[in-house]
């Protein structure tokens, strides 16, 4: 361990600043950390915050979150990626129980529903961007070069499209089967063989056949939510609509919707609108299970792999996996789009909302999020009220 130039008090107070005022998702929280801590600073070395950031694409769980982890990680171990992933979690967390609470409360409300009605609009906007961008970023842009080279990556992305929006649910399984397919065709790993084969394919946890109370549901959904995550935290919004909307029935569409509204409204990591969900669902102590229960495998997997990161940062198999679950995910992402929609768009003025909302992004490059969200929100009082 090298001697750090900084306490951990201040590490802890920085991530605590960021989690409370580092508003437009994953890809401006990675920003951020650089500018602040390397560049700045000079806290983190390029090379200690190059490690972190592909470790946190290689692994899953929420981007900022985890490298956030890591970097709380490097010079002060187990207790310094545990202290910042609390600093970095805890003030969105207690932002969006207060929105719950007021949720709750209000949400019957005509000038509630009217925000809502335009936010849900330009949340499909958002995603529909996202989606895109994610698309290009891991797979590749939609042309025949691209389709030619990463066929087998653009066929997991159409079949999870396809399952998801014709079925309404998420493929989870079929996630772990695109990752190990693609790592097998594109660098086996020495350990595969034909017990591995059959090791894998009976395979099977039976979380959804035990029976429990809420609080143990909720606890086992977003705790295998959390270990599906790759990259985006948008990436969780198909495995939350089917499970939390379609299976469960916890919430109604429009509440879903509603959740992922507030997550975009609210600084830190995209993926605290898992405590909102929590909140409606099963109030505070449902808000604090779901929240714990989606970040701890992003904490568990930063911290054992940390220490020996370096030896498999440049492992083909493990690239490979990664590649192919990141496109079957981003593929039922894009399906999922079209279910909510269908949802959502119902008539002219929303469906102007998520074409403005959409023509916007790609022409405003690094828009604030929250801006839209407001522009929506009295774009929507306006047409139900006035």
């Amino acid at each position: 361990m090298t001697t750090s130039k900084y306490s951990l008090r201040e590490l802890t107070l920085y991530f605590l600043k960021l989690g409370t005022i580092g508003f437009g998702g994953p890809v401006a929280l990675v920003g951020y950390m650089h500018k602040d801590l390397v560049e700045n600073r000079k806290w983190i070395s390029e090379e200690e915050y190059k490690q972190g950031l592909a470790l946190a694409q290689l692994a899953p769980g929420p981007l900022a979150a985890q490298l956030g982890i890591y970097l709380g990680f490097v010079h002060y171990r187990l207790i310094g990626a545990t202290l910042i992933g609390f600093a970095f979690i805890l003030p969105s967390f207690i932002m969006v129980v207060l929105l719950g609470i007021i949720y709750k409360l209000y949400g019957g409300l005509p000038w509630i529903q009217a925000v809502f009605y335009g936010v849900g609009a330009a949340v499909i906007g958002l995603i529909v961007v996202s989606s895109y961008k994610l698309t290009v970023k891991s797979i590749g842009k939609f042309n025949i070069e691209s389709f030619r080279t990463n066929w087998l990556l653009w066929l997991f992305f159409i079949i999870t499209f396809s399952i998801t929006f014709i079925m309404r649910q998420e493929p989870v399984l079929l996630f772990i089967a695109a990752g190990f397919l693609y790592m097998i065709i594109k660098s086996s790993p020495k350990w595969w063989n034909s017990r591995s084969i059959t090791s894998i394919l009976f395979l099977q946890v039976p979380l959804w056949n035990y029976e429990s109370r809420t609080l143990i549901k909720i606890a086992i959904f977003f705790a295998e939510a959390g270990t599906f995550v790759f990259g985006s935290g948008l990436a969780i919004v198909p495995f939350l609509h089917s499970g939390v909307v379609i299976e469960n029935h916890w919430l109604t569409e429009q509440q879903f919707l509603d959740s992922v509204a507030v997550a975009m409204i609210t600084p830190g990591p995209v993926v605290i609108t898992v405590g909102f969900i929590g909140y409606l669902v099963d109030g505070f102590l449902g808000a604090l299970v779901a929240a714990l229960a989606t970040f701890l495998p992003c904490y568990i997997f930063t911290v054992a792999m940390a220490p020996y990161f370096h030896k498999i940062a440049g492992n083909k198999s493990v690239k490979s996996f990664v590649d192919g679950i990141t496109a079957a995910v981003i593929g039922a992402l894009a399906g999922s789009v079209l279910v909510i929609a269908s949802q959502t768009i119902i008539d002219v003025p929303t469906t102007f909302i998520a074409l403005i909302t959409i023509v916007t992004l790609f022409r405003i490059k690094n828009l604030p999020e929250p801006y839209i969200i407001i522009i929506a929100a009295l774009f929507g009082l306006f047409i139900k009220l006035i």
